[in-house]
């Protein structure tokens, strides 16, 4: 009998191969920034995409806070077009990095998603930055 697991074969390893490499360009985690902010090699610009609020409440330290449907032109013009900008959003759940993303690629900067978001960096057991307190009752999405 076989599992489901094979129900659908695996792909070739040369394509497989392909595959996960070509995901490593689109892609980045939690651990990999956070390595590279401990080891002061920061060597990209950290944009939470969430809204104000959600960044206030708490965010990935390093961050800057540009909405996604506020990534314009003319907002990014003082970045060089060589600028890495490295997306999150909230988490697995959301599609906000996503979309922030395509609008970055579209004006020509590169652009690579942190997988998982604040979810996945509260995962890994970091710490957030908070510029507002939370209140017990204050459940706010991310507005993306």
């Amino acid at each position: 009998m076989t599992s489901l697991v094979r129900e659908i074969p695996a792909a070739p390893s040369a394509v497989a191969l392909m595959h996960f490499s070509n995901r490593l360009t689109f892609e980045t985690d939690c651990s990999d920034v956070f390595g590279s902010q401990q080891a002061g090699d920061v060597d990209f610009v950290l944009v939470d995409v969430r809204s104000p609020l959600a960044f206030e409440r708490g965010h990935v330290p390093g961050a800057i806070n540009i909405p996604g449907r506020l990534i314009t032109a003319d907002l990014l013009a003082a970045y060089p077009k060589t600028t890495l900008f490295v997306v999150y959003c909230a988490g697995p759940h959301c599609n906000g990095a996503n979309k922030a993303a395509v609008k970055l690629a579209a004006l020509e900067y590169p652009v690579k998603e942190m997988i998982g978001g604040v979810t996945g960096w509260l995962d890994e057991g970091f710490e957030l930055s908070r510029l507002a307190e939370l209140s017990a009752s204050a459940a706010i999405g991310c507005e993306c």
